[in-house]
């Protein structure tokens, strides 16, 4: 299925899944400890194929639910899926350790997590970058179900003005894994962040990888670092760009690679997290990386629901904006004294426009 608008009905992705099924099977769900005194109250978690040591999106997820576990002073669980096919499996698995609360991790376990929730009411899920609305009617399918989502095209935006005030050629790119909306709505602020950009300095910096009118664009077909990536990632420096923003999971390495292949001077973007950090192999080549607070929104839901009344559960989706912190950009690191000296000043400028709405970034998470 092919998403054509930017106001594509996220909750659509359940319907959506992986046509492939890779090999694999499920793994028992692993029990962890954490210091303080015991706790009634069991969070656990189910990750996508990526596994828990992506160094993005599933590894954010963990380290929240460990964080929030040693803070409650409780245990936690996790459940790690290698294919589409363990995420059923894996959610049974922890609905039978007798977990108080179930999150699992992305769009493409939208549509076990409705499910699970479904046949068990007392059990509180959330799912992290879906609305879990497999019925296209604005509404979470179950009440058991908390949406965690993250407007990262306010962030985005701001990594595609950077990338445009760094860029040389005025040629930068961007490509994703899968053309899901989570992907999509990073690609489009990148690119209105470009278009922005121009527009103040009457510049005219291209974005190859993705039009947003069209909604067309490169794309890998999944999430892993491989052959595939590193050729998408060569096309656009094929096509003179100087800084290329990879969108889904660990394809950035792929992008690495052939970046540090091509011998040629370009900048790299993380996202979800700051790749500076997670995956320092690049550290070199990254300008910034947008950031999805996955972590601190983890957290946040967990202690929550740990608080909660029995019988009682908010199951208001969560949505990160700059506002609140839930989304962001890295610092330049390495990159510093490399772009321009005004270019921190514009990006608070632009940072405070967006946030008090003067600035009008467009997403499906913002309804414009």
């Amino acid at each position: 299925m092919r998403i054509t608008t930017r106001r594509a009905v996220f909750s659509g992705l359940a319907m959506v899944g992986i046509a492939a099924v890779l090999a694999g099977c499920a793994s028992a769900p692993a029990k962890s400890s954490s210091s303080g005194s015991a706790s009634k109250f069991l969070p656990c978690m189910v990750s996508d194929a990526g596994g828990f040591d992506d160094k993005s999106f599933n590894q954010l997820g963990l380290e929240g639910l460990q964080s929030a576990a040693k803070s409650l002073g409780t245990t936690f669980k996790k459940a790690e899926s290698n294919a589409d096919t363990d995420y059923a499996p894996n959610i049974d698995g922890l609905v039978s350790a007798g977990c108080n609360l179930i999150i699992t991790v992305g769009f493409n376990l939208s549509a076990a997590t409705i499910t699970a929730a479904k046949a068990n009411p007392t059990i509180q899920f959330a799912i992290i970058d879906d609305a879990a609305d497999a019925n296209f009617d604005g509404k979470t399918d179950e009440p058991n179900i908390k949406p965690i989502l993250f407007d990262t095209a306010q962030a985005a935006y701001l990594a595609g003005y950077a990338s445009a005030s760094y860029s040389k050629t005025g040629i930068v790119g961007t490509f994703g894994g899968q053309q899901f909306p989570t992907v999509t709505i990073f690609m489009d602020g990148f690119a209105d962040g470009v278009a922005g950009y121009n527009k103040a300095k009457s510049k005219d910096v291209k974005v190859v990888g993705w039009d947003v009118a069209s909604q067309k664009g490169s794309f890998t077909g999944g999430f892993e670092a491989n052959d595939t990536a590193k050729n998408t990632a060569q096309n656009l420096i094929d096509q003179n760009a100087d800084v290329i923003f990879p969108v889904g999971g660990p394809i950035f390495q792929s992008a690495g690679a052939a970046i540090t292949d091509s011998k040629k001077d370009i900048a790299l973007l993380g996202a979800d997290a700051d790749v500076f950090d997670t995956f320092p192999t690049y550290d070199k080549l990254y300008l910034t990386s947008v950031l999805k607070g996955i972590d601190p929104a983890v957290q946040d839901v967990v202690k929550a629901t740990a608080k909660q009344k029995k019988g009682t559960f908010d199951d208001t989706a969560y949505v990160g904006t700059l506002k609140n912190n839930g989304v962001g950009i890295a610092p330049f690191h390495d990159f510093k004294d490399k772009v321009s000296p005004d270019l921190q000043g514009e990006l608070d400028k632009l940072k405070s426009g967006i946030i008090d709405g003067s600035i009008t970034v467009k997403s499906y998470l913002s309804g414009s």
